[in-house]
Formats: C-alpha cells, structure tokens, sequence
C-alpha cells in the first residue's frame, strides 16, 4: 500500500477538526472556570498605568531590568537590579478595547494550521484504509505537539508559571484528541 493520501483528499478533517476545536475552545474558556485564575490584578492598578502613561509606554515586549548585552549581566549595578526586583516580561498590547474578533480569527486561522500540518504527516506516513486507532494516534500525537509545545517554553523562558502552563497543556490535549478524533473518523477508506 502507498502510504500516501493527498492533502485534497482530508479537506473534510481539516475543516471540521477545525471547527470542533474552535468550538471546544469558546466552550472551555467562557463555560468552565478553571482558567479564570491565570492572570493576576496589579497591585494598585491605576497607578502603576499611569506611571506608564507617564512614561509613554508603546505596544512591544519589555524585559526588567533590561540589559543590553550578555555581557552586562555581570554587572554589578545591573546585578543589584536584578537582587533589589522586581524583574520580568510585560507585553503592552495596543490602547483600547480588546480585539476579540482580530484574536478569534487568529485563533481559527492557527487551528486551520495545525490541521493542515496534521494532515500533511498523516497523509505522508498513512495510506488510505488505515485502520482508527493507527489514524488517531498520528494525528493525535501531532495536533498534541501544535497545541501544546510552545506553552512549556513560555513556561521555561518567559515565566509563565507552571500551573498555568499545564492548564493550556490540558487544553491542548482535549484540542489533539478532538483532532484525532475526527481524522480517523473521516480518512480515506
């Protein structure tokens, strides 16, 4: 058998995969509350914001204490910057109300992604008429890794705390296995 299905052929899977991610997502995030806990207030709030107001705050990533080179964390000022704290990432987003229809078409274009390379591997490592479970594992263990790698580097280098990075973690699982789910369900027979 030729373990090659053309990506023409799991449009359907793409598409629905998709969908049902998409879904799960809306469903997990506005329905269940165990995520509600992974973002914190800043301590005195409108403070602090207008302290960066003041400051002409732009959108961006800033890193505290900031250093300019590898070699400056040696430093002894930059050092004690770094003893007296506070120290961490802040992303700045754009003024104004959140843009939930910019995010949510990212966020469906991102899942659009993760099945077309969910499909791409299958299609190059499966042949048609593979049985369920052979499908499910591939596709699973692929759409796993696109939903959920990149939290444990957010985790490592980024300060994502590790409660919150399993969170994610367990989203993504139940993304893979919606995924993986509707790919064996629809492969090519």
């Amino acid at each position: 058998m030729d373990p090659k299905v053309p990506l023409t052929d799991l449009w359907l899977p793409i598409v629905l995969s998709t969908a049902l991610v998409f879904v799960a997502s809306w469903l997990m995030h506005m329905l269940l509350t165990y995520h509600r806990s992974d973002y914190k207030q800043l301590p005195d709030e409108e403070k602090l914001l207008e302290a960066m107001r003041g400051a002409g705050l732009t959108p961006g990533i800033y890193h505290f204490p900031y250093c300019r080179s590898p070699k400056e964390l040696g430093s002894p000022e930059v050092i004690e910057k770094f003893k007296r704290g506070p120290t961490g990432l802040l992303t700045v987003l754009p003024s104004g109300p959140p843009a939930m229809r910019k995010y949510l078409l990212g966020w469906f274009l991102f899942c659009l992604v993760i099945g077309v390379f969910v499909a791409y591997l299958a299609g190059r490592t499966l042949s048609a008429g593979t049985e369920y479970l052979a499908v499910f594992r591939v596709a699973g263990t692929v759409a796993f890794v696109g939903y959920s790698a990149s939290q444990a580097v957010d985790a490592i280098w980024k300060g994502q705390p590790w409660g919150v990075t399993i969170k994610h973690m367990f989203d993504g699982l139940i993304y893979a296995l919606l995924t993986a789910g509707t790919f064996g369900w629809l492969w090519p027979r």
